[in-house]
């Protein structure tokens, strides 16, 4: 059947609408492995595989990989490449990119394919300058990291979403480093500090890269202990503004805790994320 001109026209205005909507539904999902962290202790290859089974796409090695030997971090690349999974980013203490450590992160990182280094525990002096000194060290380990491709991340917890004179933390943070720095959304801490995540995203385009998918409840008796979409998280917005503006490259669900196991929790949260983000 012939196509009209007009037909035409509407449909090429559409594409670009179709195709990046196509795009959304593909960002990669993982986990955090924080989230199976008793597992992780007795056996990391055997708790990886398990995550991999349950069909996540990726995964975030947290603080202790920083222990790990350089062989223990090879072998650990090569079953992700057997596995078909991929790890974009590592959580770190702060005293990680310190001049005597960050080499060795920058190393064991660039040896699990990351593309990220992320500050998750940071320590500043008292009030608003202290975070100052924090986006300070931040643009430090960006010249330090550019030449091998790596990038620092900031992730966020409770207390850089709590006003400090009237001014968030987070704010101070954002406004202070380099573009090139990823600010990592944790969506439940956000909330919890009375913050609103889409806004937040909205106002920072390119810069939430990542996301921590781990939801929060008001009600005191379930707090973080509440599966993915079991709490006050509008995910559907957050996903919508993170897809359109936020420049998101991959989801992580993370789990403090739940009624159920940690490989079933992680189960259960993948299953109503892939439900939610349909």
């Amino acid at each position: 059947m012939p196509i009209s001109r007009r037909s035409f026209i509407a449909f090429s205005a559409m594409l670009p609408w179709a195709l990046k909507a196509h795009a959304s539904q593909n960002v990669p999902i993982g986990l955090e492995l924080y989230s199976v962290r008793e597992a992780l202790k007795q056996d990391p290859e055997k708790t990886v595989r398990s995550v991999a089974k349950l069909g996540y796409q990726c995964v975030e090695f947290y603080a202790p990989y920083f222990e790990w030997s350089e062989n223990q971090t090879r072998q650990m690349r090569k079953l992700l490449d057997d596995l078909g999974i991929l790890c974009y980013s590592t959580h770190n203490d702060e005293k990680y990119f310190s001049a005597e450590n960050i080499n060795r992160a920058r190393d064991m990182n660039l040896i699990l394919g990351c593309k990220y280094m992320v500050m998750a525990r940071s320590q500043p002096k008292p009030g608003l300058d202290g975070w100052k000194g924090i986006a300070e060290e931040l643009n430090s380990a960006a010249e330090r990291l550019e030449p091998s491709g790596l990038k620092p991340g900031y992730h966020n917890h409770q207390p850089e979403f709590t006003p400090i004179d009237g001014i968030r933390p987070i704010e101070i943070l954002a406004k202070n480093t380099k573009a090139s720095i990823m600010l990592q959304l944790d969506v439940g801490t956000c909330i919890e500090a009375g913050s609103d995540p889409v806004a937040w995203i909205r106002s920072n385009p390119g810069r939430i890269r990542s996301l921590h998918l781990k939801d929060w409840s008001s009600d005191p008796s379930k707090g973080y202990k509440v599966l993915f979409g079991e709490g006050d998280a509008k995910w559907k917005e957050i996903f919508a503004a993170a897809e359109s503006v936020g420049g998101v490259e991959y989801y992580l669900l993370e789990q403090e805790g739940s009624r159920f196991d940690e490989m079933e929790t992680a189960r259960r949260c993948l299953q109503s994320f892939r439900a939610t983000h349909a």
